[in-house]
C-alpha cells in the first residue's frame, strides 16, 4: 500500500494515545476518518469535534457503507489492545481487508522521510516531544508521532513543512521494527513488557535489532550504560559522549551545562523539573544539534519547553499545596519522580497515590516497587489498573504492600482515597501510574484547593 493511494481510514481503538495521531494525521491530508473505540473519553472528544466520526459501541452495523468492501484507497489500523473476538475486527477479516498495526503504519508513513526515531522502556515521549519541539521553535520545523500530548501544542500530532519526522518507536509487541531510522535514540531498556519477551534478553535483542536498522549514514545515540557495542552516548553520572554537568535547582527550575566534543552550551534552564528531564535533554540536544539547531536556539527552546501531560506534570502549585501527576508505571520511572519530587521539595512531606498497572507487571517488578515506594512518607496503594490482562492468582496491591517497610501505608478505592486527601490536604501530593488513575486528578485537585 502506498500513501498517496489512501483516501478512507478505519481505526479500531481510535482513542488510544498512537492511534489518535494517526486518525489526525490521515484526517489532516483530507482522508475520511472514522473509527471505534470501548469509551469515550476527552481525546476522542476532542477527534469528534475535529470532524472524525467515533462508535462506541463493538457492533458492524455501524460502519459506514464507504467502509464494507476492501479497495486500494481504504486502511484499516487496529490497536493489539482490542480483543481478538471484536466484531468490527472480524468483519473487516472477514470481508477480506488487510489490518494494519499502528506500527506498520507509521513504518509507510517515515519511510520516505528522513526519520528521528525514540526508543527507550522510558524516557521516549518526553525526549520525542523535547526534540520535535526544539525542531518547530527553532524553524527547522519537524512532523512527529508523539506517545502524550505536548503541552507547548495541546496535541500528540504535529505537522511541518520539512522531510523530518520524529516518531516515538513503541518497544511493546515489537512494534518499533517497523521503522529504519537516519537518526535513533534509545533511553533506557529496563526489563519490562515481560508479558510478550518472555525474559529480559529477548528485549535486549529486539533493542539490537532496532539499533541495526538505522539508514547507512545515520547514527544511534544512547544512554552509557545500556548493552550496545555502537553508537553515541549521553550521561548526566559520567563520562560520556554527550554529558550534562552542574546540575542544580534555582527557584524551583533545573539548570544544567551541556557539553559535547563541538559544543558547549551552559547555563541552560529547563521547562519542566526532574533529574530524568535532564537526562532526557541531554539526549535530545545531541539529536537537535545533528539536525542543525544552533546553540542558541537549543538554549531558547529548552527554557519555553512545558513538557507533555501526565509527565511530572503540575496540577497545583501555590504557597499552601503542590500536586504533581505522571505517568510512571515501572519501578525506574517511580523511582526518578519519586527522587525529584523529594529534591524539588526536602522540607515537605510526601503523599504519593500509585496505581499498579498489569497483573504482569506487577507479579514481575513487585520487589521493586516495594523499595522505590518505601521512598515516599506516605503511601495511598489503589488496586491493580488491568488493562488487557485478566487477574493473576495471588497477584494485588497487597503483594507490593506486604514488601514494604514504610509504616504510613494503606491500600483504598479510588473515591476513598479523594476523601482522605479531603481530609488531610496534604502540602506535597504525588499522583502515578498508567492506567485510570489520571480521571482522579481533578476530583483530587478539587479536594486540595476547595475549602
Amino acid at each position: 500500500m502506498e500513501l498517496h493511494d489512501i483516501k478512507r481510514v478505519y481505526l479500531i481503538g481510535i482513542g488510544g494515545i498512537g492511534m489518535s495521531g494517526l486518525a489526525r494525521y490521515f484526517h489532516h491530508l483530507g482522508c475520511i476518518v472514522c473509527g471505534y473505540d470501548k469509551t469515550a473519553t476527552d481525546l476522542t472528544n476532542e477527534l469528534h469535534n475535529e470532524g472524525i466520526q467515533i462508535i462506541f459501541d463493538d457492533n458492524e452495523e455501524w460502519i459506514p457503507m464507504s467502509f464494507r468492501s476492501p479497495d486500494a484507497g481504504t486502511l484499516i489500523i487496529f490497536t493489539p489492545a482490542v480483543p481478538k473476538d471484536s466484531a468490527i475486527v472480524n468483519f473487516f477479516k472477514n470481508r477480506g481487508f488487510e489490518l494494519f498495526k499502528r506500527s506498520q503504519v507509521l513504518g509507510l508513513i517515515s519511510k520516505g522521510m528522513y526519520t528521528v526515531a525514540i526508543a527507550g522502556t522510558h524516557g521516549k515521549t518526553t525526549t520525542s516531544t523535547m526534540v520535535a519541539h526544539i525542531l518547530k521553535d527553532s524553524g527547522i520545523d519537524c512532523s512527529a508521532f508523539l506517545g502524550g500530548i505536548a503541552s507547548n501544542y495541546h496535541t500528540n500530532v504535529l505537522y511541518g513543512k520539512t522531510n523530518i519526522v520524529v516518531v516515538e518507536a513503541d518497544e511493546y509487541d515489537r512494534s518499533f521494527l517497523t521503522l529504519y531510522p537516519d537518526i535513533a535514540v534509545i533511553t533506557s531498556m529496563d526489563a519490562d513488557h515481560l508479558d510478550i519477551y518472555g525474559d529480559h534478553s529477548h528485549l535486549t535483542d529486539s533493542f539490537k535489532l532496532f539499533a541495526s536498522q538505522i539508514k547507512e549514514g545515520g547514527v544511534l545515540i544512547h544512554k552509557k550504560g545500556l548493552p550496545l557495542d555502537t553508537g553515541y552516548t549521553y550521561s548526566i553520572k559520567e563520562e560520556a559522549d554527550a554529558t550534562a554537568s552542574n546540575i542544580r535547582i534555582e527557584n524551583g527550575s533545573f539548570y544544567f551545562d551541556f557539553n559535547n566534543s563541538n559544543t558547549d552550551i551552559r547555563d541552560i534552564q529547563l521547562g519542566i523539573p526532574g533529574f530524568h528531564n535532564v537526562e532526557n535533554a541531554t539526549a535530545a540536544i545531541e539529536a537537535a544539534l545533528r539536525l542543525g539547531v544552533s546553540a542558541g536556539d537549543v538554549r531558547n527552546a529548552l527554557a519555553s519547553f512545558r513538557g507533555v501531560h501526565r509527565r511530572f506534570e503540575y496540577i497545583v502549585k501555590n504557597d499552601e499545596h503542590i500536586y504533581i501527576d505522571d505517568y510512571a508505571h515501572h519501578p525506574e520511572e517511580l523511582r526518578a519522580a519519586i527522587n525529584s519530587v523529594k529534591k524539588l521539595y526536602p522540607d515537605k512531606k510526601l503523599v504519593t497515590i500509585f496505581q499498579p498497572h498489569l497483573y504482569t507487571r506487577t507479579r514481575d517488578f513487585a520487589d521493586g516497587f516495594a523499595e522505590v515506594l518505601d521512598m515516599t512518607d506516605e503511601l495511598i496503594m489503589l488496586d491493580i489498573y488491568p488493562a488487557r490482562e485478566l487477574p493473576i492468582e495471588g497477584v494485588t496491591s497487597e503483594m507490593i504492600l506486604g514488601k514494604m517497610h514504610l509504616k504510613n501505608k494503606r491500600l483504598a478505592g479510588k473515591q476513598e482515597a479523594v476523601e482522605i486527601i479531603r481530609n488531610e490536604k496534604p502540602a506535597l501530593l504525588l499522583t502515578v501510574g498508567a492506567g485510570d488513575i489520571d480521571t482522579l486528578v481533578e476530583p483530587l485537585k478539587n479536594a486540595l484547593t476547595h475549602v
